[in-house]
């Protein structure tokens, strides 16, 4: 089989379109649209452009807008001239999709906004387990219609790190999905999916970096059992030995050894993962939560503030590091990324309006910020959507200590630990709870987890 384009076609003088004002361009990659018949794989279109988002957030030079601001144009969509508007983008990338029996057809283009011109476009009909290599092909073709052929070498591709089983895939995505929930029915979803996954293809090492993840997850927040612990290990190892390069590998590596307290190992698997992948979310956001339980807040803050560059339309990032900036009494900095933060979470709950964590930690950002009333509403909700989560009765616990309701945090707090949330670094070094700490309540609680 050909496995080039069966068209492509490339614009003129690429240095001087598809570029900011300093010379540097900011791509806006669209969702791809379903052009087949069977409208229960729209969801496809999103996890392809997401691929292609990912790949190019390594490219040094290449600016891109956020996934969620370009997501959420699925329902309202733009033409050129908007998303130049709308965006700040220079170029944008499009797509359209349909898949057939064992087959996938995918129709691609990159644009330049200001003059409108085509600066790239190919069409693939493969067979559908290259749709990776389909996928790195494209992110190939951007960087060369923009001259940054130099900068794409040495970048892993798309297909070096993903199974070539797509229905593995998907379960892979729909877990990573499910995982940042954040909760518990949605990290025993996620953990479900990761395990189809490996049914599927035994040697997916992402999938085992998601079990990995759950197990961690369920480790802190819902049952300190050592089978939890040991799962936790056993899948993070599995996963680096399938692929020792797997800067993912590495993140999920580092949360299991903080199960046991191994700080020191654990920041160095961090460190690993992010001399691999400098532009990793989950190792800068795991990583600062972990410097967090040890009181370590200027290296907290510095992750926490990489994870957010990294990812923009992550809410939970602005919002803890606002909290970190009001312990370092830096106002003025805790102030501004809690906006930031309570604002991108605003924009995800258009999207995603039953989103507990959303809910409860943007509540946190609201009350800090003086809107009492608007916080106490969106924790209300959380908590008549998920009464019993460890981790939302923790938040609320917080919320209720910042409006100076000592009674009700304490209950949350004491439902908490009883929930499973035992991690007793947060109790410590959560300024939130500043406010409980000398009430013999607050002590006997801190005292059950010793």
């Amino acid at each position: 089989e050909d496995l080039r384009p069966s068209r492509e076609h490339r614009g003129g003088a690429a240095a001087s379109q598809g570029t900011t004002k300093s010379g540097e361009p900011k791509i806006a990659v669209l969702p791809f649209i379903n052009s087949g018949l069977d409208t229960g794989q729209d969801y496809l279109g999103e996890g392809l452009a997401a691929e292609i988002l990912i790949c190019l957030t390594r490219i040094p030079g290449l600016h891109l807008v956020a996934r969620s601001t370009v997501f959420s144009l699925r329902r309202d969509p733009l033409n050129v001239g908007e998303i130049e508007e709308h965006l700040q983008a220079t170029a944008v990338l499009k797509g359209n999709f349909r898949l057939s029996d064992d087959r996938v057809f995918i129709a691609a283009e990159l644009i330049d906004i200001p003059s409108g011109h085509r600066l790239w476009y190919s069409e693939f009909d493969r067979v559908l387990q290259d749709v990776f290599v389909i996928l790195d092909e494209i992110a190939a073709g951007i960087t060369c219609a923009l001259d940054l052929v130099d900068a794409h070498l040495g970048v892993r591709n798309i297909q070096s790190i993903h199974t070539s089983d797509v229905a593995a895939y998907d379960c892979y995505v729909r877990g990573r999905h499910q995982f940042y929930q954040y909760s518990r029915h949605g990290v025993e979803s996620a953990q479900k999916l990761f395990t189809e996954a490996i049914g599927i293809d035994n040697e997916y090492a992402l999938a085992y970096c998601g079990i990995a993840d759950c197990y961690s997850y369920l480790y802190m927040y819902v049952e300190s059992s050592e089978a939890n612990m040991k799962a936790a290990d056993h899948a993070s190892k599995r996963a680096l030995v399938l692929d020792p390069l797997l800067a993912e590998a590495h993140a999920s590596r580092g949360v299991a050894l903080t199960l046991r307290s191994e700080f020191d190992v654990a920041e160095g698997a961090f460190e690993v993962a992010l001399e691999i992948d400098p532009t990793l979310f989950e190792a800068h956001y795991f990583y600062a939560r972990a410097c967090f339980v040890q009181g370590k807040l200027d290296k907290a803050i510095l992750h926490f503030d990489e994870a957010h560059r990294t990812r923009p339309e992550d809410y939970q990032a602005p919002l803890l590091a606002g909290q970190i900036y009001d312990s370092l009494k830096r106002p003025d900095l805790a102030e501004a990324v809690r906006r930031e933060g309570v604002a991108v979470a605003e924009r995800h709950l258009m999207f995603h309006p039953h989103d507990t964590r959303a809910l409860y930690m943007a509540a946190n950002g609201l009350v800090v910020l003086g809107e009492y009333d608007k916080g106490h509403e969106w924790l209300a909700l959380a908590l008549s959507l998920e009464p019993n989560d460890a981790m939302l009765l923790y938040n609320a616990g917080c919320i209720y200590a910042l409006l100076e309701k000592p009674t009700e945090a304490m209950i949350c707090l004491e439902r908490t630990v009883a929930a499973g949330l035992t991690q007793k670094e947060w109790y410590v070094h959560d300024s939130n709870l500043d406010s409980l700490r000398e009430t013999p309540r607050f002590e006997a609680l801190l005292d059950l987890m010793a």
